[in-house]
């Protein structure tokens, strides 16, 4: 079976690849399955955000021509005022660390939205892939996101500590209930992965 390869999407194209998508979304992450048609709605709005990037790991079909079969995602875009996300990190910043600091991590910031890899396919690096691809070359100062404060030694943490990445907020509630969330930042470009040392 071939490797799954990494492939930039633009908007149009992200758009025709949703329920692919949005099932790799379900896979990973498990939500109620009444929540899944808004996720939707929300991911078709996201694309009409300011510098939308999006990418999908894909595993080709044995017929030429065929779109391959999407195992992982990821996208973001450049954050700014009025975007949900944006607007409730922002506060939770100003009132924990000042407006000075809120507007350190968010007035120029790359918020990556979504990162997900199905179960069958994790633990191979391929959520790192996706990270590094969507990051490489953003002209933004930071790149923010959140991700699940269940366990913090989670791979999806233990990977954004490794390139850069440091909790702004954990413990954090979003508005609509659900469970706690980890705020994490840093700054572009990525800090680059450590080498594994070789032995002699």
């Amino acid at each position: 079976m071939r490797e799954p390869k990494l492939r930039r999407l633009d908007e149009p194209a992200f758009l025709r690849r949703l329920d692919p998508v949005l099932q790799v979304y379900a896979a990973a992450m498990r939500p109620p399955g009444e929540q899944l048609p808004g996720r939707y709605s929300i991911m078709q709005r996201h694309t009409t955000y300011p510098r939308f990037r999006a990418y999908v790991l894909e595993r080709p079909r044995p017929l030429p021509g065929m779109p391959g079969s999407v195992r992982g995602f990821a996208y973001g875009f450049h954050g700014e005022a009025g975007q949900w996300w944006h607007d409730v990190v922002r506060r939770a910043l100003v009132e924990r660390d000042g407006a000075e600091h809120a507007d350190y991590w968010l007035d120029d910031a790359f918020e990556v939205a979504e990162l997900h890899v199905h179960p069958d396919e994790q633990g191979q690096g391929h959520g790192r892939g996706l990270l590094t691809a969507l990051c490489e070359g953003r002209l933004e100062r930071t790149v923010v996101l959140s991700t699940l404060d269940l366990d913090p030694e989670s791979p999806a943490r233990r990977l954004y500590r490794s390139v850069g990445l440091r909790d702004l907020l954990t413990g954090f509630d979003f508005p609509g209930g659900g469970p706690p969330y980890a705020v994490m930042g840093g700054t572009l470009p990525l800090a680059p992965y450590p080498a594994p040392s070789s032995s002699s």
